[in-house]
């Protein structure tokens, strides 16, 4: 599938938004890694969820190089190490994010519940849905591309939940670290960049996942007619 060029033509956007998006993510947290501030990523995280009133949230450390993410199930905000000890903008912007993601949860916020429940689907739909897809197009079989997409858009709705998450989370994330002091308003210019850069990822991935199902849709259509 990847040799039809109408394919590539119409995921080339995406693609090169999302290289774009990764440049800026580098670079921004870079720059921000080498500005202090005055507690550490785990720190501002501890002080953000005990004061919306949850104390019972942990904060634990995990390899890898921006691994860190909040899990629901657990209720555990889980932290790379060069975020969860530095005490750095970068390591307390990215903390602020994911503890804005608890207070999501806490608060039950719309868009998270359905992306929590979409997460299975889109797991499924992202391997299943893409494979029949490319049997159905390179075999023509319309039945089976039609399958796969129906389990693809899975995909594309998850993806379409995920922004306003995200966005919702950078958001509470940048009124709370001004709002206790954690960053003063001049340096959380660093923080914003940081968190903009990852917020056309989302928005990159988001692009992309649509442009692959209008793809196959298109191909669908065509082999109707």
């Amino acid at each position: 599938m990847i040799f039809d060029p109408k394919y590539l033509l119409m995921i080339a956007p995406a693609m090169l938004l999302a290289v774009w998006a990764q440049y800026r993510v580098k670079a921004t947290y870079a720059a921000a890694q080498r500005m202090s501030a005055s507690l550490s990523g785990a720190a501002a995280a501890r002080h953000i969820l005990d004061s919306a009133g949850l104390s019972q949230v942990g904060i634990e450390q995990v390899p890898g190089h921006l691994s860190d993410h909040y899990d629901p199930r657990d209720k555990v905000l889980r932290l790379s190490p060069e975020v969860y000890g530095a005490r750095s903008l970068a390591a307390v912007g990215i903390a602020a994010h994911e503890a804005g993601h608890a207070i999501q949860d806490a608060k039950n916020y719309a868009p998270l519940m359905v992306r929590n429940v979409a997460v299975p689907a889109a797991g499924f739909g992202s391997s299943a849905g893409m494979s029949l897809a490319m049997v159905g197009v390179i075999f023509h079989l319309p039945p089976l591309l039609l399958i796969g997409i129906i389990l693809f858009a899975a995909v594309v709705i998850f993806q379409v939940v995920n922004l306003p998450v995200e966005l919702n989370a950078s958001a509470r994330a940048k009124s709370v670290l001004v709002e206790h002091g954690i960053v003063s308003p001049q340096d959380m210019t660093y923080v914003n960049r940081v968190l903009n850069a990852a917020a056309w990822t989302y928005v990159a991935a988001t692009l992309q996942a649509i442009m692959v199902l209008l793809y196959y849709v298109t191909r669908y259509a065509g082999s109707r007619n």
